[in-house]
């Protein structure tokens, strides 16, 4: 049954895609949190493991969060590895083991990319496409991303 809450198909549709860019972009940095998770090694070694710990735990649930979202508009959510490479405007970074600090500056860079991304498609979904439902969505995970990219940015300037 398709959903009737007062947005034509072509207003959903286009949400939707904005969606699907926007769960590829945060499975692409949940991955990359939890990399580094595993993969951090130096005198900071403690500190940063459970650090990233906390953060990739946050980001599962924006990923569920935004899978929900779509569904909510009546439509499959990707789930795919392939479709979020496909669809993701973050990089990964394979075979990469960077330094400590490092991680730390390329996660700030990323959640930075998403907070200006997600600022743009908040305004598109409330302004173009009339989805003051998802705008209001995306404007609270812009707001758990800036906390946890001034939690990244306390970190990398302490350096």
């Amino acid at each position: 049954m398709k959903a009737n809450i007062a947005l034509s198909e072509e207003q959903r549709a286009e949400v939707i895609k904005i969606l699907h860019v926007l769960l590829a972009d945060e499975y692409v940095l949940y991955t990359k949190t939890r990399n580094y998770h595993w993969n951090v090694v130096g005198p900071q070694f403690t500190q940063l493991h459970t650090f990233f710990e906390t953060q990739y735990n946050a980001l599962n649930i924006v990923v569920d969060d935004v899978a929900e979202r779509v569904r909510t508009l009546g439509s499959f959510s990707h789930g795919t590895l392939s479709e979020f490479a496909r669809h993701t405007r973050l990089q990964e970074e394979p075979g990469q083991h960077p330094s400590a600090a490092e991680m730390l500056r390329r996660l700030l860079a990323d959640h930075e990319t998403i907070i200006r991304n997600v600022r743009c498609d908040a305004e598109r979904c409330a302004d173009q496409y009339r989805d003051a439902g998802t705008s209001d969505f995306l404007v609270g995970l812009m707001e758990q991303h800036e906390k946890q990219a001034w939690m990244l940015r306390s970190l990398v300037s302490g350096e």
